[in-house]
């Protein structure tokens, strides 16, 4: 089992690639796109402990990065939608929560499922650009270094050099 696993790792770290690929995958994560940047980051990290924070530093750059393209996408959306749509209750309700919370709202940005929708909901909203990108940097470094400080701990041996 732990054959595969690091196997497993060493294929997603892409290691050839390294701080660049952690970049990219992080970056196109953080946009509307299905895809996770923990693998990548965990699996450069278990093959070069000593990329740790590098890793996360790059993994939340990119990932910040794809945040404020949602954003942009969100506010560019806004424009053509809010001249054909009305709201209903229930989404009235949850754009005045967001509005109350402002920007703090992206300190949620790192939340699976909701999180990369909400950094386009804040460019929707028009909330101001830089204080929602400064919560969203610090939000999605806090869950880079959770995430991968928990996997290393949950899988803590070494793999072959």
């Amino acid at each position: 089992m732990h054959a595969w696993l690091d196997s497993m790792l060493a294929a997603l770290a892409l290691p050839q690639y390294g701080l660049s690929t952690v970049f990219v995958v992080s970056l196109v994560s953080a946009t509307l796109l299905p895809l996770g940047s923990e693998p990548a980051v965990f699996g450069l990290v278990k093959l070069n402990p000593g990329l740790f924070w590098p890793a996360v530093l790059v993994a939340t750059v990119g990932n910040t990065l794809g945040g404020a393209i949602s954003w942009w996408m969100g506010f560019g959306a806004e424009r053509a939608y809010e001249r054909v749509v009305q709201h209903k209750p229930v989404h009235r309700s949850a754009l005045r929560w967001l509005q109350r919370l402002g920007p703090r709202a992206c300190l949620l940005s790192w939340l699976p499922a909701v999180g990369d929708p909400l950094c386009a909901v804040a460019g929707w909203l028009r909330m101001p650009f830089w204080p929602c990108l400064a919560y969203m940097a610090i939000g999605k470094f806090g869950r880079y270094v959770m995430m991968t400080a928990a996997l290393l701990w949950a899988f803590p041996g070494a793999l072959p050099h």
